[in-house]
């Protein structure tokens, strides 16, 4: 997969050398000349390396981004990365575009008419990270899929839950929601309509905002 990362700071750095050692054919954009040798040195060899302004389409044009599968607008300036994504999908028709959020206030932007994917707000995410760490019983929301609205929810089933104990196939789910996965002892299941709730499961599902309590309910 060939994949275009334009942000040489740490997010960027970092990204490039994890999809690189996957074996994916990586290019990293920056502007900055200090930051792309601190690039240069640190990551491994493999990675392209193109000194310049992602938000300038003639650099996009020589990073080849109309032959990307995916490129990801990870800088620390949300201002740009929403340019490079708008860039991105209409002048270059890449098929997915993936862009950092770096203030929460700015994440209502982040959306298809911006040419924006998938969004990924690190702020929120520590804050779900956090909440369920700490919450048993509630849903958390921990991923929004923007496209269709919905949101990846977690929820702990807690020791006096009335679905525990009781097959899936029972469970009353509002119509905007499913379950696609259990984490049970550490261990992933993958549901079916005979697999029996355990207290403390912490139960994946993808569901709409308004049917998330309703999620909440048919689980507590």
């Amino acid at each position: 997969m060939k994949v275009v990362v334009a942000g040489a700071g740490n997010v960027g750095r970092h990204l490039a050398a994890d999809l690189t050692e996957r074996g994916h054919e990586v290019t990293l954009i920056e502007q900055d000349t200090g930051v792309m040798s601190r690039a240069r040195a640190e990551l491994p060899g493999g990675v392209n390396f193109l000194l310049g302004d992602a938000c300038e389409p003639y650099i996009l044009e020589e990073a080849k981004l109309g032959q990307a599968d995916v490129i990801v607008a990870a800088t620390g300036d949300d201002e740009d990365n929403l340019v490079i994504s708008l860039l991105a999908k209409q002048e270059f028709a890449v098929p997915r575009v993936v862009a950092r959020v770096n203030h929460p206030r700015n994440e209502w932007m982040f959306t298809e008419q911006w040419g924006v994917d998938a969004a990924v707000s690190p702020p929120h995410i520590l804050t779900a990270l956090v909440e369920e760490a700490v919450t048993v019983g509630d849903v958390v929301r921990l991923l929004k899929l923007d496209r269709s609205g919905a949101a990846l929810v977690e929820l702990t089933l807690r020791k006096d839950s009335t679905a525990a104990g009781r097959p899936m196939y029972e469970l009353r789910l509002p119509l905007e929601s499913t379950i696609v996965a259990i984490v049970r002892e550490g261990h992933v299941v993958i549901p079916q309509p005979e697999t029996v709730l355990a207290v403390g499961d912490e139960v994946m599902a993808i569901a709409k905002p308004e049917a998330e309590e309703a999620l909440r309910q048919a689980l507590d």
